[in-house]
Order: structure tokens, then sequence, then C-alpha cells
């Protein structure tokens, strides 16, 4: 992988860690989902004017195609991601759904897109799954179980749950887009752009059956509205322009680094627990990244 496109994934990985602490905090709504894509609409609008509309005439019917396939996608991965949150920890959900989604990626790649990983690339996504391993099972690992509670086990269960199915549909997008940057040279902030214009007509039938409670939610939600909307798409949009620079099946584990700064913030500013073993598996995932790069 390009150093340059590492520097991409980093600085991507660092942004989705904090917008992700933002939507466990303040998002899980009913309307945080529509809040949101409504946000980037408005608040992306003066870059797409800046880079220019020019581009939307030379597209094809098979990019609009992919952009209309990822808004679907994107919007059921959002929804089920802000589920997750709403039934367990961050620390949970978010390592199982980033740990799996570029496994996928990765091994339809190499599938589908006839991309190699070599020995160092199967090295790091054993590391990425390792890493995810013991971020969610913690002692259990060595047959301690710390959480006697029956309520902290069921959350677990639907933690892990939820962030599998998370990131299937990770899997899913990073493909489409990757596709529609790399072989149909789609910008990737008109892309994500036009994939969150989608999401809002998509989204309208839940506002519509509770329009009461949305300037409420919006009162109470509003900074965690701000963090996604503003720093969600410059996340994504970096990791766009680092698939352009290497292969999707390095880019795609590599930005789960992100797991290093999910398991700081999320021990440190929410204050769940087992933070030395959720702290060991993103060390383990480091490992991995590194074994990517190389």
């Amino acid at each position: 992988m390009p150093a340059s496109a590492l520097a991409l994934v980093l600085a991507a990985a660092l942004l989705h860690a904090v917008w992700n602490l933002a939507a466990k905090k303040w998002g899980g709504g009913t309307h945080f989902v529509f809040s949101c894509a409504l946000g980037v609409v408005v608040l992306w609008l003066p870059a797409v004017l800046w880079v220019g509309l020019d581009e939307l005439p030379r597209w094809s019917m098979l990019a609009w195609g992919f952009v209309a396939a990822s808004a679907v996608v994107h919007l059921a991965y959002f929804n089920c991601l802000i589920a997750g949150y709403r039934a367990s920890d961050l620390t949970v959900v978010y390592p199982v759904a980033r740990g799996s989604g570029p496994l996928l990626s990765a091994l339809a790649a190499v599938t589908l897109l006839d991309e190699h990983l070599g020995v160092h690339g199967a090295l790091g996504l054993a590391g990425v799954v390792g890493g995810i391993l013991l971020i969610t099972m913690g002692p259990r690992l060595i047959g301690r179980d710390m959480a006697h509670d029956a309520e902290a086990a069921r959350r677990r269960r639907m933690g892990v749950w939820w962030g599998a199915a998370t990131g299937a549909l990770i899997a899913g997008y990073t493909l489409l887009d990757g596709y529609a940057v790399k072989m149909l040279a789609v910008s990737p902030l008109m892309l994500d752009y036009f994939g969150n214009v989608l999401r809002v007509p998509l989204q309208l039938p839940t506002l519509l059956r509770q329009p009461h409670s949305f300037w409420p939610e919006l009162r109470r939600s509003w900074r965690g509205v701000l963090a996604v909307a503003g720093l969600g798409p410059l996340a994504y949009i970096l990791v766009l322009m680092a698939i352009r620079e290497a292969p999707l099946s390095r880019v795609a584990p590599a930005r789960e680094v992100s797991m290093l700064f999910a398991a700081l913030l999320g021990g440190q500013l929410l204050g769940e627990g087992e933070r030395g073993w959720r702290l060991a598996g993103a060390a383990l995932i480091g490992i991995g990244v590194v074994s990517l790069a190389l």
C-alpha cells in the first residue's frame, strides 16, 4: 500500500471512530438516521458546488445504478449500526462490525476482482480476525466469565449479532463503492453526497409516521447529527480516495485501525468494561494493519 494511501486510511480511521462515538452517545432515536442524511445534504452542498456538478452529465446509467444501490445498502447499514448501539456497547458492536466487514470485503475482492492477498495480506487478515475475537470474547477465551449478570450477557450477544449484520452490509457497500470509484471513475465526494441525497426520500416514511417527535429528538441529538454529518462523509471520502491508489483488499481491512481509537474512546469516555482485553484486541488489529500495509 502506498504511503499516501495509508495516510488517508489512518486519518479516516480517527474520524470514523469519533463520529461513531457521537452516534453512540447522542443517537438512537427514530429520526436520527434521517437527520444525519439531511445534515450531509445541507453541510456538504458548498463543497459539491465548489467541486462542480459538471461531472453528473458524464455519469452513465450504470454509474447511477451503483450510486442508487449504494444509497440503499448504506441506509440499511446505518440503521443496523444505530440499532446495535441501542442494544449493546460501542466496544462490542463497533469491533465486530468493523472486523467482519473488511474480512468479507477482502475475500470478495480476491474472489470477484482477481486481487491477491499474499502471505502478509493473509497474516494481516488473521490479525484483524484475532483482534475481533479478543475484543468480543474477552476473559471467556480462557474460561473465565467476568459477567455473571444475565442482562450483560444478553447485551453482549445482541452486540455480536448486530455487529455481524452491520459488517455484512459494510462489505456490500465497500464493494459497490470500490467498483464505482475504481472502474467507473465516479468522484468519491459526489458518490457519497448523492447517496445521502437519495437516502432522504427513502427515510421520509419514517418521518411521516411520527412527525411530532422529530423536533424534540433533533433538539436532543443535534450534536450527534452535526458530528456524523460533518465527519462521516469526510472519513469515507478519504477511504474512497485511498481505494483509487491501493487494492481494495488492502484498504478495506487497513481502515479498521479505527478500532484502536474506538477501544480507547469507548473505554475512557463511555466507561465500558473489559478495557484491557479490548485494547489488546485493538493492538492485534493494529499489527494486522501493519502486515496488510507491507
